[in-house]
């Protein structure tokens, strides 16, 4: 069963379960290559609805942590050995602002609306002056150091074109505590072939946090394949701290 504490009661169930079977997975308690359990075994172990392990299972598989067939769901055969303890600068599937390990971690999100900084009205398609749907997310270590911010403005096509986002239109619901971790899930089936363009560098001014942590920024564009911006998003974060995950499109 997928037992809430005090720090993760506001984590979404189907989050819970993702990270209890992610434990699984990477500590090989399920072997490479081996079936998972089906839905509903899966269901009446974490006490939940099968939705909410179907969306569980799909955020793995945006993972790579399993794969699905007509045979079932098996855990993925990784050649590369077990992961650093140490964490790196690696090429993944893509994840929104968080990380694939975000469901472990103290987490705190919020949506709002409010005019971009001018240079990104043109770019996120709005007049300007004209509200955003701003999502502002951090990742709080076990002490409650921020070890990673990320602030992501979503542009009019983002609206038009995602149904999940399109719930958050001005006056709609915006939850405090928001999940948008599928959102590259999402484009992909709104039918947008999206393209990743990051820049990684050092922030203006000291480049240490505290503790002496160094930092790095990373500012994320992702258009659509009309070359329109769908998200712009800045990130910063503790290097020493927090592992980041670089995405990019062929």
């Amino acid at each position: 069963m997928v037992e809430p504490d005090s720090e993760v009661a506001e984590t979404p169930l189907y989050l819970r379960v993702a990270a209890a079977l992610r434990e699984d997975l990477t500590q090989r308690r399920i072997s490479p290559g081996s079936r998972l359990p089906s839905e509903r075994t899966l269901s009446q172990r974490y006490h939940v609805n099968r939705q909410t392990v179907r969306s569980a299972l799909q955020l793995l598989r945006d993972e790579g942590l399993v794969v699905t067939d007509r045979r079932g769901t098996f855990a993925a055969v990784d050649e590369t050995g077990p992961e650093p303890a140490v964490p790196v600068l690696a090429a993944r599937r893509p994840t929104f602002p968080g990380g694939p390990r975000a469901a472990e971690a103290l987490v705190r999100a919020s949506l709002t609306w409010e005019p971009p900084p001018a240079p990104l009205a043109s770019r996120l398609l709005l007049t300007p002056g004209e509200p955003a749907l701003v999502h502002r997310h951090t990742v709080l270590g076990p002490h409650g150091a921020a070890l990673q911010r990320a602030v992501s403005w979503f542009s009019r096509p983002a609206l038009a074109e995602i149904p999940q986002l399109s719930r958050y239109r001005r006056g709609g619901d915006c939850r405090r505590q928001p999940d948008l971790r599928l959102l590259y899930h999402w484009m992909h089936q709104a039918g947008l072939r999206i393209t990743h363009r990051e820049s990684v560098g050092v922030p203006p001014g000291p480049a240490t946090a505290a503790g002496g942590a160094a930092r790095l920024v990373v500012h994320r564009v992702v258009s659509d394949q009309h070359g329109h911006a769908l998200e712009i998003t800045d990130i910063d974060f503790s290097a020493q701290s927090a592992a980041w995950t670089y995405e990019f499109s062929a």
